[in-house]
């Protein structure tokens, strides 16, 4: 169910509701994140998967996966 690439939103915490991509998977339901979000590693359960799988690479860097999601019409706020 949840691959490298997979697009989800984030249930809990500071950034709810917000997009991300599943960059690497790790231990006991356990992925590592990206995206509008911070990169961090988020438990599964905090994660609702949405039915798209975009092209990244295992462990991408930030920017990869930044260009991944304006490529798919998903906007990133600048940060300041």
């Amino acid at each position: 169910m949840y691959e490298i690439g997979r697009l989800c939103v984030k249930l809990a915490g500071r950034d709810a509701r917000k997009k991300c991509l599943v960059v690497d998977i790790l231990e006991n339901n356990y992925v590592l994140i990206d995206g509008q979000t911070r990169r961090r590693k988020c438990n599964i359960m905090h994660l609702e998967p949405l039915d798209k799988v975009l092209k990244i690479a295992k462990g991408a860097s930030t920017d990869v996966v930044l260009k991944a999601l304006k490529d798919e019409g998903i906007e990133i706020p600048e940060k300041t």
